[in-house]
């Protein structure tokens, strides 16, 4: 029975026929019309391949001023919302096809996707890797299932290479495009929020380079209640999605970085449907800074126990930074879509994201070199309840007076107002102390 969508005319609006280039994958050729019934169709294809994942009321809510409800798509077997739109995909292909196999290049969340869906569909799947790629995940994608091959020192050299394996073997070349099978995929997203969340008045989505999870949960959401404001986060410095609006197409000359710590947020490879979907369906798009994003790392992993990286962070750090204050009192889902954070990144997010939330801090002062000068300093620490991380001493080039001693203190606070009443204290016995400003 089809499906009758009061929408249905705005989403055959938003897609037109888009002549595709020919270095594309051939499922550029299933780009069409993306209904909610395909969407539908999508959800129970993949019913049993991908996790419903929960979402669930925060304890964050209290602390920004609504009810937050937390899509924790990164419990996906590989951290990523991306299987959806991957197995969806690969259970498309014909039969022929799936014998041959697939082929993807690039350290990325689809790559890590296809790599395990293939295995477990016992599609043969192969993957190029640049040589720069960390040792972790070259493991990881070969624990999934996948053959691994290390070819050249950048991402075009991979990418290359397996255009060319494909072309002379029968593989099927994969990269993360905007076809209908892919977006239908994604959307199954809007579809589960709209059911586990009663009475939503907005969802948060990830957005940048990679909107496909935004324009196809927003094809979703909108069909079920137009009323639901749906909203994409991208980062300050690499506002693509906002450009690519403005000027009516995507664009190809934004800036982006080739830091592993932003992933998907600043790539430049979604297509004209994804775009043109947004634009139709997208009620707002707002752009954060970097000290936003590692703040939410740190608030999801203190509050949630949630270990994310900068694609799953972004869309939280919107409200950590009060970009929606229209949002105050509503009933709001956040899309929390990747969890894979690599270890050393971790341990450097969460440092500095301690210094940015005013918990870490660092003074500099000089004392008499006397026996119990710095003992009265740890006093002072203790009765403050300053945790004490690091104190270094200099004497040998120290200008002031003779026989001081410069004493460096890294210390951690309980949050900004402690910060303030500990600076207080030591000023007032130490009033030349110096504060190193962040």
């Amino acid at each position: 029975m089809k499906i009758v969508s009061r929408n249905e005319e705005l989403l055959r609006d938003a897609l037109p026929r888009i002549p595709q280039s020919s270095s594309r994958s051939s499922l550029s050729s299933h780009n069409k019309l993306i209904r909610f019934e395909d969407i539908s169709a999508a959800a129970f294809k993949i019913q049993c391949g991908v996790q419903k994942t929960p979402c669930m009321y925060s304890r964050l809510s209290k602390q920004y001023g609504m009810d937050i409800y937390l899509k924790k798509e990164f419990l996906q077997y590989t951290g990523s919302v991306k299987e959806r739109g991957v197995l969806y995909l690969l259970t498309s292909l014909p039969q022929d096809q799936q014998r041959k196999g697939v082929i993807v290049a690039l350290d990325s969340n689809f790559s890590m996707a296809v790599a395990y869906h293939a295995s477990e569909l016992r599609i043969p799947v192969f993957v190029i890797m640049s040589t720069s790629t960390s040792p972790a995940r070259v493991k990881m994608c070969r624990e999934y299932g996948a053959m691994v091959i290390s070819y050249g020192t950048t991402a075009k050299d991979s990418q290359t290479h397996a255009r060319r394996l494909a072309q002379e073997n029968g593989y099927l070349y994969l990269e993360e495009e905007d076809s209908a099978l892919y977006l239908s995929g994604l959307g199954t997203v809007g579809l589960e929020v709209y059911e586990q969340v009663p009475k939503l008045d907005a969802v948060i989505f990830p957005a940048g380079g990679h909107c496909g999870l935004l324009a196809g949960s927003a094809a979703a959401l909108k069909h079920l209640n137009p009323h639901i404001s749906v909203i994409g986060v991208e980062s300050e410095s690499f506002p693509v999605l906002q450009q690519s609006l403005k000027a009516g197409h995507p664009t190809e000359d934004q800036a982006c970085s080739n830091h592993h710590f932003y992933g998907d947020v600043s790539g430049l490879c979604f297509g004209s449907n994804s775009l043109q979907l947004t634009g139709k369906l997208v009620d707002k798009v707002v752009a954060v800074r970097e000290e936003d994003i590692l703040i939410s790392i740190l608030r999801l992993l203190e509050y949630e126990r949630a270990t994310v990286d900068a694609e799953g962070a972004i869309g939280l750090a919107a409200l950590v930074a009060g970009k929606l204050p229209e949002l105050k009192g509503k009933r709001v889902a956040v899309v929390i879509c990747s969890g894979n954070l690599e270890l050393h990144l971790l341990q450097q997010c969460v440092a500095r994201g301690l210094t940015l939330d005013n918990r870490v801090c660092r003074f500099s002062l000089v004392l008499s070199d006397c026996p119990g000068d710095i003992a009265k300093l740890l006093e002072i620490l203790a009765r403050e309840e300053a945790r004490v991380l690091d104190l270094k001493q200099e004497r040998a080039f120290v200008t002031s007076e003779l026989f001081t001693v410069e004493v460096t203190c890294t210390v951690e606070t309980r949050d900004k107002i402690h910060t303030a009443q500990l600076r207080n204290a030591l000023l007032e016995r130490y009033p030349t102390a110096a504060w190193t400003e962040r």
